[in-house]
Formats: C-alpha cells, structure tokens, sequence
C-alpha cells in the first residue's frame, strides 16, 4: 500500500501531462489520445486506487449520474463503470432500450438529452456490428453536445466508450496497466513481446475490439507487437495501420503471423482470443440492418464449421513452454473459453488458466480505477489540483 507521501508524488508527476485536451471531453479510441493523455490516464487510475486502499474517500461529485447504456452482454465492464461512478459520488442509471420509448421509436438525439439533464458522463456499449458502434456514440455525443450549446442541457455529459466495434479503451487500458504493475514500470515495456493471437472458440461472432485494441495500444510503449490469426481470420485494415504507425514512432515492432507458435516463441505476453473475421462481421450487419434475419442462421453455421477447422488453435501447456523462459504472462479479457471446463474445447487448457487466475483477476480490477481516471480527467481543468485537495481532506471512506 503507498503512503500519503507516494501519492504526493504521484500527484507532483500528474501535474506534468498536458490533459488541457481531455477536460469536458469525450474518450473513444485509444490512438486518439496524446502520450500525455494515456499516461495521465494510468496515474489518475494509480493515485484513486491507492486512495481508495488508504480508506480516502475520492467523492469528487456530491450528486449526479451516470448512465450506462449497454447494447451487448456484459459483466465486468458493467459493474467496473458503476464502480467507477459510485467511487467519484454518481449514481448509476442503466438505460434498457427495451423498457424505453427508443422501444416506440424515439430518436437517439431525443433520448440522448432527455437522460441527460442531470447526467455528467454516459458510459455506452455498442460492439456487434461494424459501423454501427462507434457511429451510435458519435451521435449521442454530438446530440448533447447540441443540448448543451442550446442551453437545453446544463452541462455537458462526457461519452465514454465502453466498448464499440473499432476499439475496447477501457479493457486494453486496464489491461496495460496491469502489463505496467507487472513488470515494474511502463519504462520496462520496450522491446517485450506481445503475442495478441486469435483462438479457437466453439461460438460465433466475437467482437473485434480487443485485438484492435491491444494492437493499438501495446504499439504505443515500444513493444514487439505479433498479430496471429488464421487465414481469413482479418481484422481491420485502418487498425493495423495505426498499430504499424504507432510501433514506428515508438522505436517497436508490429508484425502479422499465420500460427500460434510463431507468435508464442519467446514471448513475455500473450494473449489468445477469439474473434469472428471482418468480413462475417460486416456481412452480419449487412443482415441485420436489411432484416434478412433467417440467413443469420446460415452465417452462424458456415461461422462455425470454418471455426472448426482451426481447433488446434488453443493456449496449451506445451505452447506455454516456448514463451520467455516458459513464463510468459497470460491474459484475456474473461470470460475464456475454457477447454474441459466451460467448453470441449476452446481458447486455453484448464491448466493454463487455472495457473493464471490471480493475474488474470489482477488484470480485471484495474478496469473500474480506468473508467473513474478517463471520467475524472474530463471533468477538472487542473486534475491535479483536485486529487491533491482531496488527499488534504483525506476524508475517510469507512467511518
């Protein structure tokens, strides 16, 4: 646990990044943020977190809400953004579209400012369709932004990004801080590999967001970024370009792979995940969005035989032997498709996975203190200031 004195210091070093850019707004992709606005992030995270074990209370808001707007499945980053809203003092409001007016055909720009009134940050996922994600949080954000300039909404509430089709910022954010802790520093990144590889999965349609993501982020601290997949197995094309930008100004490396164990030899991380391909995912919205829901049924099925052709893409034991001295750290998102446990067979031997559960928990709860940091750096021009007026106050969390 740090002292009051590290977080001195810890507030002395946020002082020094430029976040002037963050302040009232949105956070969507990660390669839209300045080194300075990713590393006050990470800080931002570092200092509530060690707040929060010193029993400081970090309420910064003494009312307000936050609104989830969740459009897919989710466990963890539903809970992380309420625990990030609760910890700063917001409440927490889910919208469910299904028990809404949006039911009825309301617009997403009335929508977006009639829950908005009191609204300081609006956390939203959207990751299934290609298109479609990043394009919906774009027009809330301009529907408030709209709101707010026309004076029908007092402020301005920050959209944050909990999951589109192009990028996972709060996943890859919490997991490179993990990555950070783990090796003792973000200076001790440059030249480790990474091997952000895809893995066999028996279900259909996962996200592209988290590889898309990990490769556009890892890129930025001077790594050796492997992408694997098998053929037709693409993610895209903008995104590794950004990766390939990223790894040059960063004195690092991103490169493609066409199997596991390329990817695995003497790698420091890895990081198997299923993703559907591109080209399903786009044909899928092509589907949904013309209504032709009966040949969904069709897609899944040749998903899923092309699927099966590549079982032998798994994070076994013996992979495991061939990273860095046989101890490359393991990570995923949750929830894994566990082989002999949740699955017959899937991403990750039981072995593996249960060898890894602490770092991967690790790996989870870092997630919350991301989401508090990007909704904080939005809201205080001088978050410094702030975080070392609420040290002086030191108000105790549990009386």
């Amino acid at each position: 646990m740090k002292t009051k004195e590290e977080i001195r210091s810890m507030i002395e070093e946020l002082s020094k990044k430029d976040t002037s850019r963050m302040y009232l707004n949105d956070f969507f992709h990660t390669w839209k943020e300045s080194d300075d606005e990713l590393a006050a992030v990470f800080e931002v995270a570092e200092i509530l977190r060690a707040m929060r074990e010193n029993n400081i209370s970090t309420k910064v808001f003494d009312s307000g809400l936050g609104i989830s707007v969740f459009r897919d499945n989710s466990t963890r980053t539903r809970f992380s953004f309420a625990s990030a809203c609760n910890l700063l003092g917001l409440e927490v409001q889910d919208l469910d579209e299904k028990v809404s007016q949006i039911a009825h055909g309301e617009t997403v720009r009335e929508t977006a400012n009639m829950v908005s009134f009191m609204a300081d940050v609006i956390g939203i996922r959207d990751d299934m369709y290609i298109g479609k994600g990043h394009t919906y949080m774009k027009t809330v954000a301009d529907s408030v932004e709209e709101g707010y300039k026309d004076g029908v909404l007092e402020q301005r509430p920050t959209i944050v990004n909990l999951q589109c089709d192009i990028d996972h910022p709060t996943q890859t954010m919490a997991d490179a801080l993990h990555v950070i802790n783990h090796f003792g520093g973000v200076e001790n990144l440059k030249g480790k590999k990474i091997a952000m590889t895809w893995a066999y999965s028996p279900s259909y349609g996962k996200p592209l967001s988290v590889p898309q993501g990990i490769i556009g982020l890892f890129t930025r601290f001077g790594m050796e970024v492997v992408l694997a997949h098998p053929e037709g197995y693409e993610i895209m094309k903008d995104v590794e370009d950004v990766a390939a930008e990223n790894a040059k100004k960063a004195g690092g490396s991103f490169r493609k792979v066409n199997t596991m164990e390329e990817a695995f030899k003497d790698a420091d991380i890895v990081y198997p995940k299923s993703w559907a391909p591109y080209a399903v995912m786009e044909e899928r919205t092509k589907l949904v969005g013309e209504g032709r829901f009966d040949e969904l049924k069709d897609l899944e099925k040749r998903c899923l035989e092309n699927n099966a052709k590549f079982k032998d893409w798994t994070c076994t034991e013996e992979l495991m032997k061939t990273t860095k001295n046989g101890k490359a750290l393991y990570m995923h998102c949750l929830p894994a498709d566990i082989t002999g446990l949740s699955c017959k067979e899937g991403e990750v031997e039981q072995s593996v996975f249960d060898r890894y559960l602490v770092p991967l928990y690790k790996e989870a709860s870092y997630k919350p203190y991301i989401i508090a940091a990007m909704i904080f750096l939005s809201k205080f021009s001088n978050p410094s200031a702030k975080l070392a007026e609420v040290l002086a106050d030191s108000k105790p969390r549990v009386k």
